[in-house]
């Protein structure tokens, strides 16, 4: 089991590494649709953007005890360009697991962290967006965490998939079904 623990400005080069090891493989497998085909590490705008996540309050990271950084999570406000809750919410702006074989789980043991937190804020819904092109394996994998599709959205070209899970009180539970848990 990974440790979780605050993000700060030291993780950025090793969440840049999860980023870019995600690319790599995204190219591989012929998806350059949800990220691109470039290295965050090698894009300044991704970079800012990685530093200034890391920075935030509400971030964390995942440390398994051979492999370092092997997720990165991101909590908060939900971003600008999906339609406002309806509910008291903490929104899921960041997920990110490592492709090495020893973060496996990696991405549903984050989820099932941000499950704690929206319960320990007192929330009544935990969100989150994602690309919703390609195959449909990024949607598929939040549906098997618990979380059920609501609305989509575009920003440019780019589409993508809103969903939301019920934070349930009083209940200590894990998320979703064993599986992959890479996100």
């Amino acid at each position: 089991m990974n440790s979780i623990r605050p993000a700060g400005s030291d993780d950025a080069e090793a969440v840049l590494r999860l980023f870019d090891d995600a690319i790599a493989w995204f190219v591989a497998i012929g998806n350059t649709g949800q990220w691109g085909a470039e290295p965050f590490s090698s894009q300044p705008k991704q970079v800012d953007r990685v530093r200034g996540w890391v920075a935030e309050p509400g971030s964390w990271v995942a440390e398994h005890p051979d492999a370092g950084v092997v997720g990165f999570l991101a909590l908060g406000e939900a971003t600008d360009y999906v339609p406002a809750a309806t509910q008291a919410e903490v929104y899921v702006r960041v997920l990110i697991g490592s492709r090495d074989a020893r973060a496996k789980g990696t991405g549903r043991q984050l989820l099932g962290f941000a499950d704690e937190q929206a319960r320990a804020a007192g929330a009544d819904l935990l969100r989150v967006d994602c690309y919703a092109g390609g195959t449909g394996d990024l949607i598929r994998f939040y549906e098997s965490c618990g979380y059920h599709p609501t609305t989509t959205f575009t920003v440019g070209a780019w589409p993508g998939q809103v969903l939301e899970r019920v934070v349930e009180r009083g209940v200590e539970r894990g998320v979703g079904e064993p599986g992959d848990g890479r996100a």
